[in-house]
C-alpha cells in the first residue's frame, strides 16, 4: 500500500485517446492521481467533472491530474467525450497499478462483498515522492480539497 512519504509506485498505462503515461515521465511536474471505481457512474462523474472544471488552476500549480479505474481505453474515450472532460484518463485493465497504490479493496454493498477499487486521490510531488493520501473519498468538493494540497 502506498503510503504519505514513500517513492510513487511508477507505472506506464494506455490513455486515453490513444498513447501511455509514465508517472515518472512527467517530472518535475507536481501529480494527482485519483483511483475511481467506474466511467460514467454518479460519484465518479461528479469527480471527473470537478477536476475537469479546476483543470486549469491544477495546471497554472504545476499539476497534472490522472484518472485511473479498470476501465478500456474505450470506454474512457466515450465518457471523456460525453462529459468534455480535461482530465488524463488511464486503464489499469489488469489491475496492477491499483494493487500496488493499495485501493483495490474488499468492499461491501447491500450485505453481499465484492473486490472493487476505493475511491482514493494520491498527490505525487515533483521528486516522485507521495505528499498526500486521501482514502474513502467523497466526490462532491473532493477536488477543490486537492487542489489546495498542491498549491500548499
Amino acid at each position: 500500500m502506498a503510503e504519505t512519504g514513500e517513492m510513487a509506485p511508477d507505472f506506464t498505462l494506455p490513455r486515453d485517446g490513444g498513447g501511455t503515461v509514465t508517472l515518472s515521465g512527467l517530472k518535475p511536474a507536481k501529480v494527482v492521481l485519483y483511483f475511481y471505481p467506474r466511467d460514467d457512474t454518479p460519484g465518479c462523474t461528479t469527480e471527473a467533472l470537478e477536476f475537469t472544471a479546476a483543470i486549469a488552476e491544477f495546471e497554472a500549480a504545476g499539476a497534472k491530474v490522472i484518472g485511473i479505474s479498470k476501465d478500456t481505453v474505450a470506454k474512457h474515450d466515450k465518457f471523456i467525450a460525453k462529459h468534455d472532460l480535461g482530465v488524463i484518463l488511464a486503464s489499469d485493465a489488469e489491475g496492477d497499478v491499483c494493487e500496488r497504490y493499495g485501493v483495490w479493496v474488499e468492499k461491501s454493498m447491500y450485505g453481499k462483498t465484492s473486490m472493487g477499487i476505493e475511491r482514493a486521490t494520491f498527490l505525487v510531488d515533483a521528486d516522485g515522492r507521495i505528499a498526500q493520501v486521501w482514502r474513502k473519498v467523497k466526490a462532491a468538493g473532493h477536488a477543490a480539497e486537492v487542489l489546495e494540497a498542491v498549491r500548499a
